[in-house]
């Protein structure tokens, strides 16, 4: 199955859909395909995923189906740094908090949500080559 999967297409659910979609848009700059009455699909930077232990209580419920939740952390090389252009643009930050894995914060959309935003400190799997 490995060789089939080229992807993945990470759904976030806002109050304000237009308004975060604008935040991606004009604040982060994200590259996207307009799909068709103002519905942007946003290309997003390389990824990686960490499967982290749950309880019953934290998972979806998706189109009649019980998902995995997710957490979503955009990572940078300078959280310090990437905070003052953020500011710049209006948009606010949370508190900067040190973990074992790095530096994180949180980052408030237009619509109020959140999204997570740190430096890791440990190794990541980004640069590893396509086997």
């Amino acid at each position: 199955m490995a060789n089939r999967v080229y992807g993945a297409h990470i759904l976030l659910y806002s109050r304000d859909a237009e308004a975060d979609r604008g935040f991606f848009r004009d604040v982060l700059k994200s590259q996207h395909v307009d799909v068709g009455h103002g519905w942007l699909i946003f290309k997003l930077p390389p990824a990686e995923l960490a499967v982290h232990p749950v309880d019953e209580k934290t998972q979806e419920a998706h189109r009649g189906h019980t998902m995995l939740g997710a957490a979503l952390y955009l990572m940078c090389k300078d959280l310090k740094s990437t905070m003052q252009k953020l500011k710049a643009a209006k948009i606010e930050c949370g508190e900067v908090g040190k973990e074992s894995w790095g530096y994180r914060t949180t980052v408030k959309l237009p619509s109020g949500g959140e999204i997570g935003l740190y430096q890791p400190t440990h190794k990541t799997a980004i640069g590893l080559k396509t086997k």
